[in-house]
This record gives C-alpha cells, sequence and structure tokens, in this order.
C-alpha cells in the first residue's frame, strides 16, 4: 500500500495536469567500450520540439508533442491513442563520460545521444612480466 501511495508522489500523472497532458518516450541506453549511447523513440516531432541539457552528471530529455485533436462538423474522433504534450526525462550519468564531448542526432523520429567516455575510464590490457 505504502509503495502504491509512494508512486503517487513520484510518477509523473498520465493523463491532464494543469491543462497538459504528460507522457514518457520509449528509451534504450546500451555501453561499448569507448562510449554510452542513448536513443529515444519522439514519433511525430521534430527537431525544435526537443531539448537535452547535462548539469552535475544528469542528463535530461525534454520535449514537447503537439497533436491537434480538435472534432469538428463532419469530423468526430472514435479512438484516439496518440499521445501528446510535455516530456521530461533524467538519467544519471556515470561520473567516466565526457559531458563537453557529448553529441546528438534527429533521425527518423529517434533522437540518438553518443556520450563518450574519459580516456581512463576505457579498459586498458596489462602486460605481463615473467620473473626469475
Amino acid at each position: 500500500m505504502s509503495s502504491r501511495l509512494n508512486r503517487l508522489f513520484t510518477e509523473p500523472a498520465s493523463g491532464e495536469a494543469s491543462g497538459r497532458s504528460f507522457w514518457s518516450p520509449s528509451v534504450n541506453v546500451e555501453e561499448t567500450k569507448e562510449e554510452i549511447l542513448l536513443s529515444a523513440e519522439l514519433p511525430g516531432m521534430g527537431i525544435d520540439d526537443v531539448e537535452i541539457e547535462v548539469e552535475n552528471n544528469v542528463l535530461s530529455l525534454r520535449g514537447e508533442k503537439k497533436i491537434e485533436a480538435q472534432e469538428k462538423d463532419d469530423r468526430r474522433f472514435h479512438v484516439w491513442e496518440r499521445c501528446s504534450g510535455s516530456f521530461q526525462r533524467q538519467f544519471t550519468l556515470p561520473r567516466t563520460v565526457q559531458t563537453e564531448e557529448i553529441n546528438a542526432n534527429f533521425k527518423d523520429g529517434i533522437l540518438f545521444v553518443q556520450m563518450p567516455k574519459a580516456p581512463e575510464a576505457k579498459p586498458k590490457k596489462i602486460a605481463i612480466k615473467a620473473e626469475g
């Protein structure tokens, strides 16, 4: 019971709040030896609809998807499942990410964020010396 109450105060509402609706884009986060890669599905959005910011090793994605769903005299909606409204996602980055080198690209409704690792964070082979 208490965990359900906690979620009410920590999770964004999925409906109307202050006259605006909220939604959350699907995100993938991958890691290679060289970098951390984040991709976010943002269908129906353009590059000007999205904002990315890094502060204190927290990557923030914000944006708003605007869809006009107004019924007119000759048109009524029977099903409207496409989401719209504002979103915000935040991700705590490891200290090994070089925040000043982060790059972002937007293609076909998908945002790609490349976060290079610092050289000291990349794996390196240690030579083993034989004794004797």
